[in-house]
């Protein structure tokens, strides 16, 4: 438990803190999620719709200092990678 004024401040801070940035990383999780599904599935047109939202998801939570930028970086390649080859295997097909 903290002893000081000003500790048990840092406390109730960080805990808003906390639940402010739960709810944008499940956010960035959910689109992610459902713009992978998508991409395995085999709908492109609204994949690529999903990727959008999980890319702008992922910059703001970045820019909000919720993730830090390489790692939101690092999702967003991975993400346009899975995009990126799936299409081409579909048109090789």
């Amino acid at each position: 438990m903290p002893v000081t004024k000003s500790a048990q401040k840092q406390v109730r801070v960080t805990e808003r803190k906390r639940l402010r940035n739960k709810s944008i990383r499940s956010q960035c999780k959910t689109n992610i999620t459902k713009a992978e599904r998508l991409i395995f599935s085999g709908e492109f047109e609204s994949a690529q719709k999903a990727v959008l939202v999980a890319i702008s998801s992922l910059d703001k939570a970045a820019e909000k200092g919720v993730i830090h930028p390489n790692n939101a970086t690092r999702r967003k390649s991975r993400l346009m990678k899975k995009l990126n080859e799936a299409q081409a295997l579909s048109s090789a097909e």
